[in-house]
């Protein structure tokens, strides 16, 4: 048995192997559109329950980790930019002030499993008009929620957070490693490179 990661995140991948762990990596096909939900974080959550069952119809047996992470201003859901104008509207939208990063978490292994969000704050500096400019004729803003990254260029902007940091990158690691610890005191297991699980 092994973790599988239900992500073509790569920057979830860098955050998982923080922990120490070995994993597969599998990308789930699921369709990202949501007709019903309750509000933000229902959102998040619904979408990694969405990736965690497909990832679990072709790894039954592992412990499979799927995230979604948005981001919401003025309680809207901001997509990735298709465009510099979509690009432009979102750092103007976030610009000096606060902001929540959501990201849903499903986690399945046997018969335990945990769906939850996790929720940053995250406040932006004041930006000037060429500082937008600046920042969207670069590549960063346009694969990402919200059109920024908080590891990279982007994050000389941010003023300061509340909550886990790596969960804005993607993953809420802390969290995400005290429930892979309950579930192999659960099954007395372990996941790490150096000890084989049983």
């Amino acid at each position: 048995m092994k973790i599988v990661l239900g992500s073509a995140s790569a920057r979830r991948k860098e955050l998982l192997e923080l922990l120490g762990y070995e994993f597969l990596v599998f990308r789930p096909l699921v369709d990202e559109n949501l007709s019903e939900y309750r509000n933000a974080a229902d959102y998040a959550v619904r979408l990694a329950y969405k990736k965690g069952l497909e990832t679990l119809l072709h790894f039954p047996e592992h412990l499979v980790i799927c995230a979604d992470t948005i981001v919401v201003a003025n309680e809207t859901i901001l997509e990735k930019p298709r465009d510099k104008e979509e690009a432009r509207k979102m750092m103007e939208t976030l610009s000096g002030k606060d902001h929540r990063v959501i990201t849903g978490v499903f986690m399945n292994f046997r018969d335990y499993r945990t769906v939850f969000s996790e929720i940053t704050t995250v406040r932006i500096d004041e930006l000037k008009a060429e500082e937008i400019e600046a920042y969207i004729s670069t590549k960063e803003p346009y694969d990402k929620s919200g059109g920024y990254a908080i590891q990279g260029i982007f994050g000389k902007h941010v003023r300061g957070i509340d909550g886990d940091f790596y969960n804005v990158m993607g993953l809420p690691i802390n969290r995400v490693y005290r429930e892979i610890k309950k579930i192999e005191s659960i099954y007395n297991i372990s996941f790490t490179k150096d000890k084989k699980p049983v």
